[in-house]
């Protein structure tokens, strides 16, 4: 795991030298364990790499790494799980180098040029992001890896083309504007993260997962993404399990389980497991142990606060498989601790809540290991998430009124007075009462006037609030969504499965994957994702859905397989999600540091947000009205990431 950057412009060598190594100073926690600078002095190109060793610890696995031929030059952010075979593929071609090391860094160079970008690309299973140079055709790559794991920013900025793994590099070079996208900003307050390819900077673009591009001329001749790993073809592929028999999808899943997270154990410095007691990491680790010869350390953080503790059920797995367990309960002021620090882990505005129990349940496992094995992507891939379930039930009732209806509904509904349907509560049978249905009617409302699944789906992600409002000046964004390929929606007829791949295009890398990246290397710690190895989406396609919700039970699939590790019994339990009491917090021990962010003057002063129409919203929050907490978290994370950029 490392950090990269470069930028192509016309410096002095003397120059870029100094503005890389201001580059390199800003990423270094993605890579303490060394750093290079390398300048094509002719192209005016230069490269930037931080290192954190994982494999090969010596100085053969430096870079920017030169090919054997000396034409090409690599930085690379990643592991290969596959590059001993590769290795193995090249030797018996008669392609290979004379090998200097054994790290999957040279194994990656030398595949691409034996083989170019397009087929290394798909003979890659791994995480990565990487920088590939040609001296000889002046030509400089981009590549990321499918399901989005590491993370790579580009774009122009004055007379420079600069790319990077983490916006706070991009600060150091001289060209740097970092100008605020407003419609970037727009989006933010609606989903919680800026959403690809947008990043919170004009000019300034994220690579989609699965995507390459080149870049010639000065950095002027910039291509269109393109892709080298077809989602359509794999969503869209038969289904080749049978729902009425069972067993063969799950012995199939046990084996690609198994060696999915065999590849991922693969190195030369201790690792371990984040284990929260869900599912998904609970399978990481029972395959994790199963195929080790020691006990596996695995790592856990509890909360006292009811509702939010998972660390005993994490307990209860790691002493059933028997793991060498830490576990820490945390105080509700070792949690706010983290706060202040989020702003610059981040980079750009980021809101999930989760990101504060993530940085640290990495700090602590980093104390005894520097690479962990990580449970995401289950919901994403098997169906995990209560919008695959109730927002699908929901999404098939209303479909039986016929759409003119609803709306006429929905606006009937919209002119009854809150206070109105509140003291209505009361006559209704408790079974059928909405907790703060004043607070939860827009987004009712909402979801009454969709007119299909993927606007649907939009509005069950989207705040209930109308963040077009907290904007200043009042901008027209009301067209500014997620970016999903229609087409390939189109050709799903499940609204499961629809949502599942909307999930695959924005959520799972916009925010669960920069989440478990930013909050790792932050502390130095590589986090590795066998639920997202390629070859196991593609095996999630092949599967109906009724193999992945059953009997009311999401991710339905995962858990008989995990049933043959850990007993059902002590698996068995609600869905409780890894995040943290933001609505107490504000109303608790962050309120002074709230209102410090919210203060209506700097927000007038500042003129993004509209501070009327913001203190609206935290007075109704301080007045007890639910639902409120998460559209108040993005404000602040947004107002807190300004104060942290106008500070550096």
């Amino acid at each position: 795991m490392c950090g990269l950057a470069g930028f192509w412009d016309h410096l002095s060598p003397t120059e870029a030298q100094k503005v890389a190594l201001n580059m390199s100073d800003r990423i270094e926690h993605r890579g303490p364990d060394g750093f290079g600078i390398w300048n094509d002095e002719a192209a005016h190109l230069t490269l930037m790499h931080r290192r954190l060793a994982i494999l090969d610890l010596s100085s053969s696995g430096a870079q920017p790494m030169h090919s054997a031929s000396q034409r090409y030059v690599l930085a690379f952010n990643g592991e290969i799980y596959n590059h001993l075979e590769m290795r193995s593929d090249l030797e018996l071609l008669g392609a290979a180098p004379q090998w200097q090391g054994h790290s999957d860094t040279e194994t990656l160079l030398a595949a691409l040029e034996y083989w170019g970008i397009k087929e290394t690309l798909q003979r890659l299973n791994g995480m990565f992001a990487f920088a590939f140079w040609d001296k000889k055709m002046r030509k400089l790559v981009l590549a990321r890896d499918r399901a989005g794991e590491k993370p790579l920013y580009y774009g122009r900025c004055g007379k420079a083309f600069l790319f990077t793994s983490e916006l706070k590099a991009l600060t150091a070079h001289p060209e740097w504007q970092g100008d605020i996208d407003r419609t970037a900003l727009h989006l933010y307050l609606r989903y919680s993260y800026v959403p690809c390819p947008k990043s919170i900077y004009v000019g300034i673009n994220k690579l989609p997962p699965a995507h390459y591009i080149e870049i010639e001329e000065n950095g002027h001749n910039i291509s269109e993404p393109t892709a080298y790993w077809d989602l359509e073809a794999v969503a869209t592929q038969p289904r080749v399990y049978d729902a009425a028999q069972p067993e063969e999808a799950i012995d199939a899943l046990d084996r690609l389980l198994e060696k999915a997270v065999r590849s991922r154990m693969s190195a030369d410095v201790p690792l371990g497991a984040l284990l929260s007691g869900g599912y998904d990491s609970s399978t990481v680790a029972a395959y994790m142990q199963r195929q080790s010869s020691q006990d596996i350390k695995t790592f856990s953080i509890g909360f006292n606060e009811a509702g939010y503790n998972e660390a005993e059920h994490a307990k209860a797995v790691a002493t059933h498989l028997g793991t060498d367990h830490t576990e820490l309960y945390v105080s509700t002021q070792d949690a706010l601790n983290v706060i202040p620090k989020l702003p610059h882990i981040y980079d750009e505005p980021f809101a999930d809540p989760s990101q504060i129990p993530t940085y640290l349940v990495c700090e602590m496992a980093r104390k005894s290991v520097t690479v962990c094995l990580s449970g995401d992507g289950g919901d994403e891939l098997f169906c995990g998430y209560n919008r695959h379930a109730m927002g699908f039930d929901i999404f098939q009732k209303m479909k039986k009124l016929p759409y003119p209806i609803r709306v006429a509904i929905g606006k009937m509904m919209g002119r009854v007075p809150p206070s109105m349907l509140e003291a209505a509560q009361h006559i209704l049978p408790k079974a059928t009462r909405v907790q703060n249905i004043s607070e939860r009617l827009p987004k009712l409302l909402k979801v009454l006037s969709c007119a299909d699944g993927q606007e649907f789906y939009d509005s069950l992600i989207s705040q209930s609030v109308n963040t077009v409002d907290l904007l200043q000046p009042h901008p027209d964004l009301s067209s500014a969504k997620l970016t999903f390929n229609t087409h390939l929606l189109d050709q799903v007829s499940d609204m499961r499965d629809q949502m599942m791949l909307m999930d695959i295009q924005t959520y799972l890398h916009d925010d669960v994957l920069t989440k478990v990246d930013r909050a790792s290397m932050a502390v130095n710690l590589e986090a590795r994702v066998p639920l997202l190895d390629h070859r196991l989406i593609e095996f999630a396609w092949q599967v109906p859905v009724g193999l992945k919700y059953r009997d009311k039970t999401g991710k339905w699939l995962l858990r008989q397989a995990l049933h043959r590790h850990v007993p059902k019994e002590i698996m068995e339990r609600p869905k409780m999600g890894f995040g943290v009491p933001v609505s107490t917090w504000l109303r608790g021990p962050l309120r002074d540091w709230a209102e410090q962010l919210l203060d209506p003057k700097s927000m007038q002063q500042e003129g993004f947000l509209n501070p009327t129409a913001v203190q609206d919203i935290w007075r109704k929050h301080l007045n007890g009205t639910e639902g409120l907490q998460y559209t108040l978290w993005n404000i602040l994370m947004f107002q807190a990431w300004m104060r942290n950029m106008h500070a550096s």
